[in-house]
């Protein structure tokens, strides 16, 4: 029986146009999925509101990664990349045991504040643009 899973070496890829890429330096995600937003149903015959489940709105996805501007290949050069685009590019998070979680989303950066001896770090929040497609392992 499994006993869980560590987060190491889970992954944020993009696709670069041919191929998913690995993007380096990622210290977290987001929580995926979402909640579905009620939608009252409830009739003038009713003695208590009714709901259906509506659309799902898991709002912006924000990952956090050290930051690295040394390369045309480092994080914060292909996150600022894909935001100076506009366009929705395919992402998706692969977990320790294969899982993967595929969506397409617009990115946009910020350099998170900073403080006395602290790692330098920066946020992407990706805008949804699908659905979420799992593929288990």
């Amino acid at each position: 029986m499994a006993q869980g899973l560590l987060t190491k070496d889970t992954e944020l890829q993009y696709n670069n146009g041919t191929d998913f890429v690995r993007i380096d330096f990622l210290m977290s995600v987001p929580e995926l999925g979402g909640d579905p937003e009620q939608v009252e149903v409830t009739t003038l015959q009713d003695g208590v509101r009714k709901y259906i489940p509506g659309i799902k709105d898991p709002g912006d996805l924000e990952f956090q990664f050290l930051y690295d501007n040394e390369s045309t290949t480092s994080n914060f050069r292909i996150m600022r990349g894909l935001q100076e685009t506009g366009a929705a590019t395919p992402f998706k998070v692969v977990f320790p045991d294969g899982t993967e979680w595929a969506f397409t989303a617009i990115v946009n950066v910020k350099i998170d504040s900073g403080e006395v001896n602290a790692a330098l770090t920066f946020t992407a929040s990706m805008m949804l643009q699908s659905e979420f497609e799992v593929t288990n392992p």
